[in-house]
């Protein structure tokens, strides 16, 4: 995988092509994009190239950063590129970030069956604190482990069988939407208690931040971690009772839900 190639530069692509090119060299990495302003800032900025469609399937990993719905139109055109590259023996994967498209379904769009990674990183990736579950499909162990030092500049990678990884991309992926809400609502509610704007985003933020390394380096439960912060008779427990009573964890495990339900209809089509 000394090349490396980006169909798709947009959020996510971008997310990931920042967090490769922490690991990788920049100078091996190729990125194309519907709109080429948007690639060749992007390159500008970490120092790759840009390129085409054709340009970024010609490498030895190309990340496919479209939309579901547009996998198929866009991998349709690179068919016989791929087919030429397989009859020449050359090795080469794909990696897929589409929501609900399965390896088997990327495999069908491409036109051959090339080794497949799938991935459901989140934007946390391009600041190097990314959860990426993934599974694959023809790769080889040293194309899995080769992957897997690419994924350490994006945070921590995850297997997964492919059968839950929808499930894993509804918390994960779509998570940090859900989490910057709670920490825009905790600093609305620290403005109004008096907080300038500023230090009660940053208090928000770092709080949750400061939690969820906790949990990951302990290993705890978040109850208990919960119950060892509520004193008897105190503050923090009186939110807690708030919280309930307005259905907070409810709401939470619905809003998975619902994701969940939208990433199914994604894959049906």
């Amino acid at each position: 995988m000394k090349t490396i190639g980006f169909i798709g530069c947009g959020n996510m692509g971008g997310a990931m092509a920042r967090a490769v090119c922490r690991v990788a060299d920049p100078a091996g990495v190729v990125l194309a994009n519907r709109t080429p302003a948007k690639a060749q800032a992007l390159a500008q900025a970490l120092g790759c190239r840009t390129g085409s469609n054709e340009d970024a399937a010609g490498c030895g990993l190309v990340f496919l950063g479209v939309k579901p719905q547009m996998m198929a139109g866009m991998l349709a055109p690179l068919q016989p590129l791929f087919a030429a590259r397989a009859a020449r023996g050359e090795r080469f994967v794909l990696c897929t970030m589409a929501a609900g498209l399965t390896m088997d379904q990327i495999r069908q769009m491409a036109g051959g069956d090339y080794p497949v990674v799938r991935i459901n990183p989140n934007i946390p990736s391009a600041y190097g604190e990314g959860m990426i579950p993934y599974c694959t499909l023809g790769v080889t162990p040293e194309e899995e482990a080769a992957f897997c030092q690419l994924m350490a500049g994006a945070g921590r990678a995850d297997p997964i069988a492919e059968n839950l990884i929808d499930a894993a991309s509804c918390v994960s992926g779509c998570g940090p939407a859900w989490a910057c809400q709670f920490i825009e609502a905790l600093a609305d509610g620290g403005v109004a208690c008096g907080l300038p704007r500023a230090k009660a985003q940053q208090y928000a933020a770092q709080m949750v931040l400061g939690t969820a390394k906790m949990l990951l380096e302990t290993g705890g439960h978040p109850g208990a971690m919960k119950d060892a912060v509520c004193s008897p008779g105190g503050t923090t427990i009186q939110g807690v009772r708030v919280l309930e009573e307005r259905g907070f964890r409810g709401a939470a495990m619905d809003a998975v839900l619902a994701a969940y339900d939208k990433t199914c209809k994604l894959r049906e089509g």
